[in-house]
């Protein structure tokens, strides 16, 4: 199966980089710092030209038209669709149980792919056999390896075991859930761009990759509309994907505007593809409230992003494909042939496996949360992606307790000026807005 980008080959440049800085550090060491600093110097030099080179090189003029940035131009590339699958919430006992389900299947998705984030498929295997665990693993880790080690957020790894969770640690995929819903009620449904720029120099302590060459940008004084366009080659990976869940969640039953509001969200740190993987799950998760398929929802999401896109195209292809896989190893396979030399945390090779997640829960959300996991890449992200869907779709009353009375009703934060969230609290807090939403209608 030939992929449908094509990278350049990076073995060399990545074999070569470790004698590099080695015969660097050796002739140092013996006595030749000098032609060694001058090596290393004239390197250096050609290596910021050639990225300056990289970033002049003129984009694809006929992808960039199908892949534009702007909310009016992205709509009107969309596939026909039913934009509005809800006239009102429905009723209350119905609508806490999917909203609810939906809040505690990102939080456990997340909690079960964090011990194993970036790990081979055969290192995973290999841990649980070690750990004399079945794998895909059925429950949270008992064993993480390097438990003492910590993590940026300020946590050890330790702090994920299964015997270990007294409420629900922290991770950027749940925080930025917990932003979300402080931008939503601090600037209201309506919120702007330049709102999410200010709410996170307010209350983002740490980021990662495209974020944080938002926020520097920011802190540098560019407008939060171009922070997304300096120094970020980040800005098609997965981190704006992984903030839609409080725009669905608060547009729930109503995909177009839930697209809307992450396109908004998403501007601020990503472009093309990056920005189109929030707005469709955003509004995968927004469906994922008024159908019994989460597949769906998949094809609702689909509908807000731009059909000649690379996003909309793999999309397709992972649901094209779904009969072929039977199991985390089949999604693997065929994720790796088509994506051969993407990055592991991009958008594209990510949301395919949530799509291939999905569709292997077959009605149960462990089982689909458990096979997500054993595909291996960003495996918090995309479990936790997929718990929110399938959480949506069947409801807290379908999780297994032992799941989440373990939180003892807390989610933890490293959000400035926050030490926990009440779990509870918060989806009160999301339907509040979402009655808000909906009321406007």
């Amino acid at each position: 199966m030939d992929p449908i980008v094509k990278y350049p080959d990076f073995t060399q440049l990545d074999a070569l980089s470790t004698p590099l800085r080695e015969y660097a550090r050796l002739k140092c060491e013996q006595g030749a710092e000098t032609g060694a600093a001058a090596l290393i110097g004239q390197l250096t030099e050609t290596m910021r030209c050639t990225v300056r080179l990289l970033q002049e090189l003129p984009d694809d003029a006929a992808l960039s038209a199908c892949e534009p940035n702007e909310l009016d131009a992205i709509r009107a590339l969309r596939a026909p669709a039913q934009r509005r699958l809800w006239e009102a919430l429905p009723p209350e006992d119905i609508w806490m149980d999917k909203l609810e389900g939906a809040l505690l299947g990102r939080i456990i998705g997340c909690l079960l792919g964090v011990p194993v984030e970036g790990l081979s498929v055969e290192s995973m295997r290999a841990w649980s056999e070690y750990i004399g665990k079945p794998f895909p693993p059925v429950s949270y880790w008992e064993e993480v390896q390097n438990p003492e080690l910590w993590n940026c957020y300020g946590r050890q790894r330790g702090e994920y075991r299964k015997c270990a969770l007294r409420s629900a640690p922290v991770d950027d995929d749940l925080a930025y859930t917990q932003l979300a819903l402080l931008i939503l009620e601090e600037y209201g449904p309506d919120f702007t761009t330049e709102d999410v720029g200010e709410a996170w120099k307010k209350y983002l302590p740490v980021a990662c990759t495209a974020e944080q060459a938002a926020l520097d940008n920011m802190k540098k004084g560019v407008p939060a509309r171009e922070a997304a366009d300096r120094d970020n080659p980040f800005c098609q990976w997965i981190g704006a994907a992984i903030r839609s869940d409080g725009f669905g969640w608060a547009a729930a039953g109503l995909p177009e505007l839930a697209a809307e509001m992450a396109w908004r969200d998403a501007r601020l740190s990503h472009r093309r593809n990056g920005i189109y993987g929030e707005m469709f799950l955003a509004a995968a998760q927004s469906a994922a409230f008024a159908v019994s398929d989460p597949l769906d929802a998949v094809r609702a999401g689909m509908a807000e992003i731009p059909r000649e896109c690379l996003l909309y195209r793999d999309l397709a292809w992972a649901l094209e494909h779904c009969g072929a896989v039977r199991g985390h190893g089949d999604a693997r396979r065929l994720v790796d042939e088509r994506f051969a030399g993407m990055h592991a945390v991009h958008t594209n090779n990510n949301l395919c496996l949530i799509v291939f997640g999905l569709k292997l829960a077959e009605g149960d959300l462990m089982r689909g949360l458990s096979q997500t996991v054993a595909m291996g890449l960003d495996s918090d992200c995309t479990a936790a992606s997929a718990g929110s869907i399938l959480g949506a779709v069947l409801g807290k009353s379908a999780i297994a307790p032992e799941l989440y009375e373990c939180f003892h009703d807390r989610m933890d934060t490293y959000l400035k000026n926050t030490e926990a969230f009440s779990i509870r609290d918060m989806a009160k807090r999301y339907s509040a807005l979402a009655h808000k939403v909906h009321s406007r209608l």
